[in-house]
């Protein structure tokens, strides 16, 4: 064991410095994101998401840093992980408008002028109604809307950027001063 610490000193310096780099990102970046949360009044689980995906994220980038600073050789890598993104290339291209969602969902949280709460609007010609919905939750694929009747619409993410849609009622809008835009 005193061998091995001896011989690889450096790596192993190396690899602290990169988790302590790590740990202090993901602190700072989903302090980040809450402050936004909060400052924007987006509903806690949705923030939640958002620091899910900064983990996951942050994780792919530490195995690649280690895998940097241990040396591991490219070659052999270089086929596992070829084989590995043709596997999830085919799994994604499959699926892309999940990922679209979730893409979607992350640039939402974001720059999303609604909230929970509003009512809206959609100008999109396959929805029908001309009522506006009431936005009941927003999640990482899709937000629920709803009609005064009662009826639910699950709208994608990815439409929610692509379409046009018109704010008719802010949430913390009194009668007063509400205003169709």
């Amino acid at each position: 064991m005193e061998n091995f610490i001896a011989n690889h000193q450096s790596e192993l310096f190396a690899t602290f410095v990169t988790l302590l780099v790590l740990i202090i990102l993901r602190y700072v970046i989903n302090k980040m994101v809450r402050k936004i949360g909060k400052i924007s009044d987006i509903v806690e689980a949705r923030t939640l998401l958002i620091t899910k995906y900064v983990s996951v994220l942050l994780t792919f980038l530490g195995v690649g840093a280690l895998t940097f600073i241990w040396g591991v050789n490219f070659k052999d890598l270089g086929l596992l992980f070829s084989s590995i993104f043709a596997v999830i290339g085919v799994a994604l291209f499959a699926s892309w408008s999940i990922l679209s969602n979730i893409t979607a969902g992350v640039i939402l949280f974001f720059s999303f002028p609604f909230k929970i709460g509003d009512r809206v609007k959609i100008l999109d010609k396959d929805v029908e109604s001309e009522e506006p919905y009431l936005i009941e939750d927003i999640k990482a694929f899709h937000v629920n809307l709803r009609k005064d009747n009662g009826e639910l619409l699950v709208y994608p993410n990815n439409l929610m950027i692509q379409k046009a849609v018109t704010l008719v009622y802010h949430y913390n809008d009194t009668p007063d001063d509400s205003e169709i835009l």
